[in-house]
């Protein structure tokens, strides 16, 4: 009976250390209502960014603090009224410790937003299966949109941009770039845009119809036309990546 006994005491703590573990995992988080056509803005220093859609009626951002020093990073809020503005803040001079944050953000699915800054110094972002006007970037990180309803703007400097367009909505431009990666999108064939692409020493494959060239005397591809009636602009370029433009899946 004793060892019975000590048995489910055991047990119990086991599941108690578990739960509070969880629990304490979890740095940050909070419900938002901006509303249709609201503002959603998350910027991280060092670590993701994933933002997806789901059929919530609200704006849920988590964030989760990662490493020995994760106490002298705050999670700074500057949310008001149809505006979500949350990002990490980290004291001056640390350039040495060892914290990192991860932001999960989920959106309804059924709501267009202004996805305004959605950016990592020195991590990845992802957004995917949204609605909205979307710019998103990272420094040292890959930037990866799938599943999306709009129009998107993206770039890398060290990392790769992949992009996938269900459906175009909205004309504004479109920019995709990357210094050291390569950029890859995908539109669907109903693209109306002044289309040009550009890269310095990578390789560049399009299926829409734009003219491709090869300089004559140095390094260097680029391709430019009107794909339909070039409503947009839409900007693609890679100093030493490769750079693609083909149609949805």
């Amino acid at each position: 009976m004793k060892i019975c006994w000590l048995r489910v005491v055991v047990a119990s703590l086991a599941v108690g250390l578990a739960l509070a573990g969880a629990a304490s995992a979890q740095d940050f988080q909070k419900n938002y209502n901006p509303g249709a056509n609201g503002q959603v803005r998350i910027g991280n220093i060092s670590g993701d960014v994933e933002i997806t859609g789901y059929n919530g009626s609200a704006v849920v951002v988590t964030a989760y603090k990662e490493g020995r020093d994760r106490d002298v990073v705050e999670i700074e809020d500057r949310s008001s009224g149809s505006r979500v503005d949350v990002r990490a803040r980290y004291p001056e001079n640390c350039r040495r410790c060892d914290v990192s944050v991860r932001f999960e953000v989920q959106v309804p699915q059924s709501m267009s937003f202004d996805f305004d800054g959605i950016s990592s110094v020195s991590g990845n972002v992802r957004v995917r299966n949204v609605t909205g006007s979307l710019r998103a970037s990272s420094v040292s990180g890959t930037v990866r949109i799938e599943d999306v309803t709009g129009t998107v703007s993206a770039s890398s400097v060290s990392g790769n941009v992949e992009v996938d367009i269900n459906r175009l909505e909205g004309s504004d431009d479109m920019k995709f770039s990357s210094v050291s990666g390569n950029v890859n999108v995908r539109m669907p064939a109903g693209l109306d845009a002044q289309v040009s692409m550009s890269t310095l020493s990578g390789s560049l494959d399009t299926d829409f119809p734009v003219e491709v060239k090869e300089k004559k005397y140095g390094p260097g591809r680029s391709a430019s036309g009107r794909v339909g009636d070039g409503s947009r602009q839409l900007h693609m370029s890679s100093v030493s990546g490769s750079i693609s433009l083909r149609h949805s899946r």
